[in-house]
């Protein structure tokens, strides 16, 4: 080299970076994604089974306590001879709440008379008890899935 010149040295790029994911990258997002979105789709579809059972359950409740304050408006003579098919009365009735044609729950009424008290006990059912004798549904209710099971003494 020379006095005065100066050098100049070419300087070449180090190869540039790839743009973009590879194939296998790719691959492994849309498989975490997918992960998680079926997560989050099972944790609402429980979501939403259990809003319909607490639903069934509330329905269940009200049509217990419905019968119960049914039974406080008997005078003793009319608890002394529950279920009487005259008044329309049923021990063990199938109820459609929605109106479809399609019973949603199956009422049973044990009444005692203890004189001068009654003990009431009340126990709602879902469908897939409706073929089962009350019997068995009266002696091991929670074996038998009940939904509502209310006692109470009446008293006259």
């Amino acid at each position: 080299m020379k006095e005065g010149q100066v050098m100049v040295k070419r300087i070449t790029s180090p190869s540039r970076p790839r743009k973009g994911f590879s194939l296998i990258e790719v691959l492994i997002g849309v498989f975490l994604v997918a992960v998680a979105v079926l997560g989050l789709a099972e944790v609402y579809m429980l979501g939403i089974w259990n809003t319909r059972r607490a639903s069934q359950i509330a329905n269940a409740v009200f049509l217990a306590q419905q019968q119960i304050d049914y039974l406080r408006t008997l005078t003793s003579p009319e608890l002394s001879t529950f279920p009487d098919a005259s008044r329309g009365e049923s021990s063990d009735a199938l109820i459609d709440v929605d109106l479809d044609g399609v019973p949603d729950y199956r009422v049973i009424t044990v009444l005692t008379n203890l004189s001068p008290t009654y003990n009431v006990e009340v126990l709602v059912f879902p469908p897939a008890q409706f073929g089962t004798e009350s019997a068995t549904l009266i002696g091991n209710p929670l074996g038998y899935g009940v939904m509502a099971q209310l006692n109470t003494v009446i008293s006259r």
